[in-house]
C-alpha cells in the first residue's frame, strides 16, 4: 500500500468513480475531484473504504484546480498521482458541421483544462520526488469513427502533452502516460449505446472488436490504475490503448 494521495479530476462520473475505486486498491488516499457534483464526488468518496476525499475542480478557473491539488497535497499523504478524466458532454457531429463555439468547449475544458492541471501539479509533484500524470484520451486517435472529431481532435494534443511532460519532467521523476478507452458501456459510451444509432449499428461495432465484446468502466480503470502505480514506474510516455482490439 502506498502511503500517497492520488487525485482523480472528474472523479464522480461513470468511469472516473470506476478509476478512483480500482486506485484505492494501492494508494492511501483518493481525491475525488469533481466540478458541481458534490455529492456524487461524496458518495463516491464514502465507498473507497476511509480513503477517500471530495475536492471542487473546475478545469475552466485555475484558482480552483490551485486549491484543488493543494488540498490533494494537504490531507496527511502527499500527492504523487495526478488522473486526468475530465471532459464534456458531447454529440457526435461531422466535421462540416460543427460550430467554432463547439471546438472552443472542448479545447477550453478538455485541452485548456488539462495545461491548467499539468501547470498546477508539476511543482508539486517536483517538490514530492516525482510521481506520474495520467490522461484518458480516446481509441478515435488510432481508428477514427465518423463523426468523434470533438471527442478525438482535443485528446490528440492531450496525448502529446503527455509525451512533452514525461521528456521534460522524467529528470525530476515524473511519469506522464495516456489510456485510450475503445467502446465502453460506462459514462458517455453508455449513453451513446443507448442512444446514438441503432442496435444493427453497434452489432456491426461489436462484431468488429477482436474480442467480439465492448469495454467495461473496470476494464479502464485497471488500466489507468497500473499505470498510475509504481508497477509502471519505467513506463513514460506512452500511450496504451484499451479497446479489445478494435483498432487493429
Amino acid at each position: 500500500m502506498m502511503q500517497q494521495t492520488v487525485l482523480v479530476i472528474g472523479g464522480s462520473g461513470g468511469l472516473g468513480s470506476a478509476i478512483c475505486r480500482a486506485l484505492a486498491a494501492d494508494w492511501g488516499r483518493v481525491a475525488v475531484g469533481y466540478r458541481s457534483g458534490k455529492d456524487k464526488a461524496e458518495a463516491v468518496a464514502a465507498g473507497l473504504g476511509g480513503k477517500g476525499i471530495a475536492l471542487c475542480c473546475d478545469l475552466s478557473d485555475n484558482a480552483s484546480i490551485a486549491d484543488a491539488v493543494t488540498g490533494a497535497n494537504s490531507c496527511g499523504m502527499p500527492l504523487k498521482g495526478i488522473i486526468f478524466s475530465g471532459g464534456v458532454a458531447i454529440d457526435q457531429p461531422f466535421v462540416s458541421t460543427i460550430a467554432e463555439a463547439q471546438w472552443r468547449q472542448v479545447f477550453e475544458v478538455e485541452l485548456i483544462g488539462f495545461t491548467r492541471v499539468v501547470a498546477a501539479a508539476i511543482p508539486v509533484l517536483r517538490a514530492n520526488g516525482g510521481g506520474s500524470i495520467t490522461a484518458i484520451s480516446s481509441v478515435a486517435n488510432y481508428s477514427y469513427p465518423p463523426g468523434d472529431a470533438l471527442s478525438s481532435v482535443p485528446k490528440a494534443a492531450i496525448e502529446s502533452l503527455c509525451r512533452a511532460v514525461a521528456k521534460e519532467e522524467g529528470r525530476a521523476g515524473i511519469r506522464a502516460n495516456a489510456v485510450a478507452p475503445g467502446i465502453i458501456d460506462a459514462g458517455l459510451g453508455a449513453q451513446f449505446l443507448a442512444d446514438l444509432y441503432s442496435p444493427d449499428v453497434w452489432e456491426a461495432q461489436r462484431r468488429r472488436i477482436a474480442l467480439r465484446c465492448f469495454g467495461s468502466a473496470e476494464d479502464i480503470a485497471d488500466a489507468t490504475a497500473f499505470l498510475a502505480s509504481d508497477r509502471a514506474r519505467y513506463i513514460t510516455g506512452q500511450t496504451l490503448i484499451v479497446d479489445g482490439g478494435f483498432s487493429l
